[in-house]
This record gives C-alpha cells, sequence and structure tokens, in this order.
C-alpha cells in the first residue's frame, strides 16, 4: 500500500467496517481519527454490561476465523496476540418444533410438549453430523459430504476471486480468472431453497443447511445459491468463542489502531459532512467542527447520504432506498437468569416445522412471526465472566421485519409469547428466575445507529444487491468522500466488514 504520509482522514463510525478502515489507513501513514456517535467502540457490536452481567448487544458467533488471521497478518500480528479463541462443541444445538409431536403429546399422556421436540447437535466432527444427517435421511451422510466439498470449493472461488479482490466497476469483470471462474457463479444464480433441496429431502436437515442465510440477512427464497459456501464455513472452518465475547475483538481492533496511531473519539455523533477545495469539514452535534483532508463514512450508507451531505451531493435519491430490500431487524432480549438454564447450548436454534411463514412476515407481509425461528446465545456456557457466579447470561434474538412498530405494548405481548415458546420447546422456564431484563429491538436500532428502517443489518444479500449491485466504497459526486462497511460490499457480517475496510483504504490509496 502506498505512502499517505501527511493526510489527514477522519471516520465516521466504529463499527468494524470503520475501525478496520483506520487500521489500514493509519498503517499507510495516514493520520486517522475515529468519531463514534455512541459512548463506546464497535457499533453494532456494542456491549451490555450491568449487575455483574455482559452482554454482546449484536453480533455474537465467530465464523470465518480464516478472515480474522488474514486482516491481523497484514500488519504483522496474529490473532492470538490480542484474544484467545476456543471451538465451540456442540457448534449449536437445534430445537425442532413438531407440531404433529406436541399434538400427539397434548392428546395423549399430557406430558410436556418439549418432551417429544427434536433435538440435534452441530459438532466439530465432521463424521458425527454425517450420522447425524443419516438418521434423517437414507444417503444423506454420503451427500454431506458431497455437499461440502462443493461448499469448499465455491468458498475458495468466491473470497479469492469474489470477496477478497473488489471489483467495483463493471470493466473489472472482464477478467481472466473471473471467466474462469464464471461456470461456477452461473450455477448458483439460483435460490438457496432451490439449490438445497436438490441434495435433500428431509425439510430439516434443507434448514440445517440454509440457517446461515440469517447472517447474511436473506431468506432462502430470495438469497442466490452462491452463499451455499456458507456450509463450508459452519462444518468445515467451524464456530468459535473469543474469550470476553466479541467485544474482545472490538477491543483487539482498537489496541492495534492505536499501536498504528489512530486516534478515537467517542460520544462524536457528526451532524455534517462539508465539502470544501481543499478536504472536508466534518460538523458535530456539539458544534464544534474538524478539518479533514479526505472522509470515510461507516455510519449506515443511507443515513450519511440522506442526513449528512446536501441534496446535490448524494448518488442516491430517497426513492432509491426505499426500493431496497433490508435484511431484518431483530426483537432482542438480554435476560441474567439465576441458575442453569440447561438443556440450552451456548449457540441454540430453535425452528419450526415450516419457517417460510416466518420469512413471509420478514419479507413480503411484514407482521410480528406468529410462528418464530428464533436463535438464543448463553455465552456463560463457555465464560463465567460474563454473569455472576450461580447466573446464566441469555439473550433471545427473533429476526422481525424492519421497520415494524415496536411499541412498549407490542413488546410485552411478544415477551410473553416467547418466553412461552421457549418453555415449550426447549423445557427452559425462565419467568421466575429472571433477575436483569432489557430489550432492544426496531427502534433503538434506528436511533442508537442511525439505521434505517430500523434493519440490523443493512442490505440483504439478494441476487440484485450482491456484488456490483451494492453501494459502491466511492462517492460518484463527492470527490474524496469514502464509504465501508455493510451497506457495501463484500457485504453483511463482522468477517466481511473486516474485508470492506480493506477494500475502502485501497480505493483511497488508489486515489491519491
Amino acid at each position: 500500500m502506498a505512502s499517505l504520509s501527511g493526510l489527514s482522514v477522519g471516520v465516521i463510525g466504529a463499527g468494524f467496517g470503520g475501525l478496520s478502515t483506520a487500521c489500514y489507513l493509519a498503517d499507510a501513514g495516514a493520520d486517522v481519527t475515529v468519531f463514534e456517535k455512541n459512548e463506546q467502540l464497535g457499533g453494532r457490536a456494542s456491549r451490555l454490561e450491568r449487575d455483574g452481567f455482559r452482554f454482546d448487544m449484536g453480533p455474537s458467533w465467530y465464523l470465518m476465523p480464516d478472515v480474522f488471521e488474514r486482516f491481523f497478518a497484514h500488519f504483522g500480528k496474529t490473532p492470538e496476540e490480542y484474544y484467545t479463541l476456543d471451538r465451540l462443541d456442540p457448534h449449536y444445538r437445534i430445537f425442532f418444533k413438531d407440531s404433529a409431536a406436541r399434538s400427539a403429546a397434548d392428546d395423549s399422556d399430557g406430558q410436556r410438549p418439549s418432551e417429544h421436540v427434536e433435538r440435534v447437535d452441530m459438532v466439530p466432527d465432521l463424521e458425527a453430523n454425517a450420522e447425524t444427517f443419516e438418521s434423517y435421511e437414507e444417503g444423506a451422510g454420503e451427500t454431506f459430504y458431497e455437499y461440502l466439498d462443493t461448499a469448499e470449493t465455491h468458498y475458495e472461488v468466491a473470497m479469492e476471486q469474489f470477496v477478497y479482490e473488489d471489483r467495483p466497476r463493471l470493466r473489472d469483470w472482464v477478467d481472466l480468472d473471473v471467466l474462469r471462474a464464471a461456470p461456477i457463479g452461473l450455477q448458483l444464480l439460483g435460490t438457496m431453497d432451490d439449490y438445497v433441496s436438490d441434495y435433500f429431502e428431509s425439510h430439516k436437515l434443507q434448514q440445517i443447511m440454509q440457517y446461515t442465510l440469517v447472517f447474511l440477512g436473506g431468506a432462502p427464497s430470495n438469497t442466490p445459491a452462491l452463499y451455499n459456501m456458507m456450509s463450508h464455513v459452519d462444518f468445515n472452518l467451524g464456530v468459535y468463542y473469543p474469550e470476553g465475547g466479541i467485544g474482545a475483538v472490538v477491543d483487539a481492533l482498537v489496541e492495534l489502531g492505536e499501536e498504528l496511531g489512530v486516534t478515537y473519539e467517542t460520544g462524536m455523533p457528526v451532524s455534517e459532512i462539508i465539502s470544501r477545495k481543499a478536504g472536508f469539514e466534518l460538523a458535530f452535534e456539539d458544534g464544534s467542527r474538524r478539518r479533514f483532508d479526505k472522509v470515510v463514512s461507516d455510519a449506515d450508507y443511507a443515513h450519511t447520504e440522506q442526513e449528512l451531505l446536501p441534496e446535490h451531493e448524494r448518488q442516491y435519491s430517497q426513492e432509491y432506498w426505499e426500493k431496497k430490500t433490508y435484511a431484518p431487524s431483530a426483537f432482542l432480549m438480554y435476560l441474567g437468569v439465576e441458575g442453569d438454564v440447561e438443556p440450552l447450548a451456548h449457540h441454540t436454534l430453535v425452528l419450526p416445522d415450516d419457517w417460510d411463514p416466518h420469512f413471509e412476515q420478514i419479507f413480503d407481509r411484514p407482521a410480528w412471526p406468529d410462528d418464530p425461528a428464533y436463535y438464543l446465545c448463553v455465552p456463560s456456557k463457555t465464560d463465567d465472566t460474563v454473569a455472576p457466579e450461580g447466573h446464566s447470561n441469555l439473550f433471545a434474538l427473533v429476526p422481525i421485519a424492519p421497520g415494524l412498530d415496536d411499541d412498549e405494548e407490542t413488546r410485552q405481548e411478544y415477551r410473553e409469547k416467547l418466553l412461552d415458546d421457549i418453555a415449550a420447546h426447549t423445557g427452559v422456564e425462565l419467568r421466575d428466575r429472571i433477575v436483569l431484563e432489557e430489550h432492544f429491538s426496531v427502534s433503538e436500532f434506528a436511533d442508537r445507529y442511525n439505521s434505517i428502517q430500523g434493519t440490523a443489518l443493512g442490505l440483504a444479500h439478494t441476487l440484485r444487491q450482491t456484488a456490483i449491485m451494492r453501494p459502491g466504497h466511492r462517492s460518484t459526486e463527492v470527490p474524496g468522500l469514502y464509504f465501508t462497511g455493510s451497506f457495501t460490499t463484500p457485504g453483511i457480517g463482522v468477517p466481511m466488514c473486516l474485508i470492506s475496510g480493506e477494500h475502502t483504504a485501497n480505493a483511497l490509496v488508489d486515489d491519491v
């Protein structure tokens, strides 16, 4: 990377995209200052600390360890110099809501429905997972290996040609390596649900192979089949936990940035980006202003354009943003619980027989889901520093449509519904043991993170919002203004935002 010595850069927002960009630019010699609206660094990877409990408020899965290793290696470092990783076993647990079994239990012997619900663990041992697949469908064990072999190939090609290599212009796609990879890409332009059903008949196995779409903010019916590579991430690369939680990874990037000379300032919401003939001024809500040669925004793309720039300097209209498909928002419950929460694992998924209605209530006919698929995280299973002794740290996440009304009455009604569902389908009764409770939903995503429609993640990875069809890293209207984070390429998720930071930094360097 060329030298940026003497160049001043202001970075708006301290999410993973902003933290990553800052490290790359500082390493190239720039004088970098990161301004964060909120009281702590990390963006959506915020932490909630109260009464001895510590919650990761946003990302909680550490996936794609190869991306983190590559990031730190650029600076001559390793992740192990900053945090310790534990591979989870099981990677995650799934409870399948079996309506037929529940009905039989209710009608015949009066036992608790939870005693009839299927539970399955996905573990680091591939052979054990193959045996699990075989138990659901004859021949599925062998098919499991075939699927993973294909997913690994697609992952390697995609990462090398389309993720680590930024291709912001159409002419960048007229490349020999891209043409060689094209046959794979063309095979994967269908949807994930069609692709996975060609391998497995069991709808439960199909769900196992598609649950990672939640991390991409999509549904099986609208996510391109090229994302089958996520199964390689899941089963082959593994699921890890950084001791201290995802917040420890935020701390690592901040520490690395400080070693490189980055300055961080919290509680500094930007109110306006003012372009000058010689650089920029950032105006802040406290009335102060700072001058920079270049500006990078890790604030949500739509907020930056619609709220921080005058209309004549915006690349996209309000109509453009209104027509986009956004990843889900979420209804989150952070719970401090007295005692243990067996039989939950560190990561637990609770999935209905048919999850299509839930996805429809996110993307097609927005409403609070009637029969939700949801995620439960219990980091205290792995880390005894996140809860007081004798207590469990648990958060529940239900994906919901962005833009929903989440008034207090609605939240309380859904809280009761969710607690009932957890008890019925996992056997864990929480009500009388909750000693700490906080909720976070659409309104908080909008207020805390300036998130359009309160989306929890950004732009969904639909076929029309992938690769070159996502907003670019460079502003086409304001020279010297750049964008990073989940709205840009390569997309949603902590690893992708780390790579986005590299792309943004490279674009800035190339333009200097």
